[in-house]
């Protein structure tokens, strides 16, 4: 009994080990592909996003929510990011960064 008891536990390590390790692959790569598509809409926007490749991970993971929430599903889903509603709200995102940035900032320095 204390055997089967033991492979029980061995075996349910195991299964809670790669269910966990599979959770944060899949949240890496989430973010991953929502800093590619935040950095592709910085490259589109003219001016840049604030805080660097955290703001375009922050871009691509709200426009994506944003996107998905006008334009629903649409195009193809990539570790849980919507590529084209995530990038056409990182536009969005990244547009209104440039504007907000560009009028806080005194007439000169523009």
């Amino acid at each position: 009994m204390p055997v089967f008891l033991i492979a029980a536990i061995i075996v349910l390590s195991i299964i809670i080990f790669f269910w966990a390790a599979g959770s944060i692959i899949h949240l890496v790569l989430m973010l991953l592909v929502a800093g590619i598509v935040g950095w592709a809409a910085d490259a589109v926007v003219p001016g840049r996003l604030p805080w660097g490749w955290l703001g375009a991970i922050f871009a691509g993971l709200l426009g994506g929510w944003l996107g998905t929430l006008v334009l629903g599903p649409l195009g193809p889903e990539l570790f849980g990011v919507r590529i084209v509603p995530a990038f056409v709200g990182a536009l969005v995102l990244a547009f209104l960064a440039d504007l907000v940035g560009k009028r806080s900032l005194p007439a000169r320095a523009r």
